[in-house]
């Protein structure tokens, strides 16, 4: 799909049709590392890292902005490049967030409704959420903010802190949108697309269009004619508006149930953990792939306001792919110690 949805972009704006599906290959292999490393690595020992992580993710968040390291694309600083190699500092943070996550439940769960036990993961789920919308990308942001309720919610937090922080982070987001004039103009768009078909609500339009040629059984393969420069991010964020162009509605659920399935086996490990900070690390994997892929897919459909947001696995984009192979990997990890005496 990243090859059928970029390589007409990529012969114009690069010379070379395969240059998507080449990084892509390469996110693969590097990925599949990342899987087997993990999967080998005893995740318990992941505790004793639980600052460094969070220190080396900020760390990263914040080099995005010094001149000479990170790279500014359309206005947004959320690339590191080293001698012709970039990534997303951004995918890094959200499973780093989980990990803290996961070991400060762990090792707090007899405390954790005093709201005192919270304080650690709201600071650091704050800084990131702070670097991560000044860069500015409100979607990873969201997504950051989301995992981090969900983490708390799994973690057993009472019912009052719940609904208090979930009170304050639905307050924030109306405050975010009218803080920038492009957000608003995006939610504009969102509520009436065909009011400036040309600007805003072109991308959105494109989308539309490409999901309704799809019809049930799509186009064919290869057979996509939003892809010719009609639909902007064809092979990254918006590759879900291909696939229903070309394999349609019964492919796109295809699709869909293999996300489902995927969450359910995760949702099984995690029940089926021996310890407490693998049954949470598993967990909140599961929540980032969950919530990633319902927030691209609500955008593309035109459910939510237009962000940009990479379909886990599937869209262009070599640091989500092996960000997310990694995470694949340490779910593994968590599965292969589950024949134990659970604690």
């Amino acid at each position: 799909m990243v090859y059928s949805a970029s390589y007409y972009s990529a012969e114009i704006h690069y010379n070379n049709q395969y240059y998507f599906l080449t990084k892509q290959i390469i996110g693969v292999v590097l990925g599949l590392i990342a899987l087997v490393a993990m999967r080998y690595v005893n995740y318990q020992k992941l505790i004793k890292f639980k600052w460094w992580a969070v220190l080396c993710a900020t760390i990263l968040l914040v080099l995005v902005f010094i001149p000479g390291i990170g790279i500014e694309n359309y206005g947004a600083k959320r690339w590191i490049g080293f001698g012709g190699f970039s990534f997303q500092p951004s995918e890094i943070a959200k499973f780093v967030l989980v990990l803290f996550c996961a070991i400060h439940l762990s090792q707090n769960h007899e405390k954790i409704k005093s709201f005192k036990t919270l304080l650690p993961m709201l600071f650091v789920g704050g800084v990131f959420c702070l670097l991560v919308i000044i860069e500015p990308n409100m979607s990873i942001t969201m997504c950051l903010a989301l995992v981090l309720i969900i983490m708390l919610f799994l973690g057993g937090i009472s019912g009052k802190h719940f609904g208090l922080l979930a009170t304050l982070g639905l307050a924030i987001v109306p405050i975010l949108i009218f803080l920038e004039p492009y957000r608003v103009n995006r939610l504009m768009a969102f509520l009436d697309p065909w009011a400036n078909p040309q600007g805003e609500g072109f991308q959105l339009i494109q989308s539309l269009y490409a999901l309704g040629s799809g019809g049930l059984f799509g186009v064919g393969l290869f057979e996509s004619r939003q892809k010719f420069l009609f639909l902007p991010f064809a092979e990254s964020d918006f590759i879900f508006s291909i696939m229903g162009e070309e394999i349609g509605f019964f492919g796109c659920l295809v699709i869909l149930l293999i996300f489902g399935l995927l969450i359910y086996l995760l949702i099984k490990i995690s029940r089926n953990s021996c310890d407490r900070f693998g049954s949470l690390l598993v967990a909140g994997i599961a929540s980032v792939i969950a919530v990633q892929t319902l927030l691209n897919i609500a955008v593309v459909t035109g459910s939510i306001p237009p962000t940009g947001l990479p379909l886990p696995f599937i869209s262009a984009g070599s640091t989500s792919l092996i960000v997310f192979m990694g995470a694949i990997g340490l779910c593994l990890n968590v599965y292969k110690k589950s024949n134990c005496k659970k604690i």
